[in-house]
């Protein structure tokens, strides 16, 4: 099985903001049932993908599942004082994670100002990146559960089938890798859903796992223009 490793891979805490953001939620009154089952489902699709899950998915899991157990318990009604939510914990943990989050976003902002600012002059050599307004939706800061909840939609919408031939699926991610390039070469850029069109759960999961691989070697571009829906593939400008 090809394994993939991901530089910068995010952690639970990310995994966890990520569903704040895209649910809209409170982060005050998380409902921790539904994290919960989402937070698993998650894992679920990185163990398919073969990804390299750190243990503290496992331990935030665990702390998950305590919470929940919690706070299915009954209060003890002659008890005066007045029990703490059991997910207070975590929401200062998530709070205090999203302030770091947020500010390490505002110093890579200012440093990569800063660097356009300060080039030396008259060196050709001299690395220099251009910001374009028209750019605003390329995946910059898109984290690896956006690809992810792509591609859980995609292996969602494939039809159930109870009984089956077992059959081995010729399919190799260098193979899906040059399928990628040669449908970019020609069309300049194609949506993952059409890129995935037609092709069976086991190919999806190789395209997905060779799209990561050439997301990590720099070789494609993504762009996204509605938050946690389709992205568009495209290659990388030289």
């Amino acid at each position: 099985m090809y394994k993939i490793k991901l530089q910068d891979f995010e952690g639970p805490f990310d995994l966890l903001l990520f569903f704040v953001r895209r649910d809209e939620l409170d982060v005050y009154d998380i409902p921790i049932a539904r994290i919960t089952k989402e937070f698993f489902d998650y894992i679920q699709i990185m163990r398919i993908l073969d990804l390299d899950i750190a243990g503290d998915f496992i331990v935030m899991a665990s702390t998950l599942m305590q919470i929940k157990a919690r706070m299915l318990l009954p209060r003890d009604e002659n008890d005066e004082d007045e029990e703490e939510d059991p997910r207070a914990d975590l929401v200062r943990r998530l709070l205090e994670y999203k302030r770091y989050k947020e500010m390490s976003y505002k110093l890579a902002r200012l440093e990569s100002r800063q660097t356009k600012h300060f080039n030396r002059t008259n060196f050709q050599y001299d690395e220099r990146e251009f910001e374009d307004d028209d750019d605003e939706h390329i995946m910059k800061n898109v984290t690896l559960f956006d690809l992810i909840s792509a591609f859980k939609r995609a292996i969602d919408k494939m039809p159930r089938i109870r009984h089956h031939d077992i059959e081995k699926v010729p399919v190799t991610v260098e193979e899906q890798m040059d399928l990628i390039r040669n449908r970019i070469g020609k069309e300049g850029k194609i949506g993952f859903y059409r890129l995935i069109s037609n092709m069976r759960r086991i190919e999806i999961v190789v395209t997905f796992i060779a799209l990561l691989e050439m997301v990590r070697a720099n070789q494609i571009s993504l762009e996204q223009s509605t938050p946690y829906e389709d992205f568009v593939i495209l290659k990388k400008a030289s």
